[in-house]
């Protein structure tokens, strides 16, 4: 009997975190996301600036950053709950929340591109860095074009 009692304790923690996840404030939704998004920005500005040849070629820094965005590209999207359309400062258009559909296919797009961005980094061929970068950018950009004020 006495495996149960961690397992239960668990279960309770993880259901604890969860609630407090899913009560986030509209304004730490908002301050989480772009936090995330700063963060797979910053990689990509690294990536691009290598793929175009503004920066040293350097395939182990390449590849920890094609790494940094693949992970955190699955992790912003919590910060679209309901209610984070107001509240802190943000680019979010309404139609994130009226077209959800759409949002999440265009997230989902994205994500499926950034595995493929490690691939290439971990290549070592700045020839498909630069291709996977160019597809990374262009996911990014199909949904900023829709879904964030300029």
């Amino acid at each position: 009997m006495k495996p149960v009692v961690p397992v239960l304790t668990a279960l309770a923690v993880a259901g604890a975190f969860a609630t407090a996840a899913h009560a986030q404030s509209p304004d730490r939704q908002i301050k989480y996301r772009q936090g995330i998004l700063q963060g797979m920005g910053w990689h990509m500005g690294v990536l691009g600036a290598m793929a175009k040849g503004e920066r040293p070629y350097d395939k182990d820094v390449a590849a920890r950053s094609a790494k940094f965005v693949n992970d955190l590209a699955a992790m912003p999207w919590d910060g679209f709950g309901p209610g984070s359309d107001a509240g802190a400062p943000t680019k979010a258009k309404p139609e994130i929340w009226k077209d959800k559909a759409k949002f999440d296919r265009l997230a989902q797009e994205m994500q499926s591109e950034t595995p493929k961005l490690v691939a290439a980094a971990n290549s070592g061929d700045v020839a498909q860095l630069r291709a996977a970068v160019g597809a990374v950018g262009k996911a990014c950009n199909n949904c900023h074009d829709a879904f964030q004020k300029q």
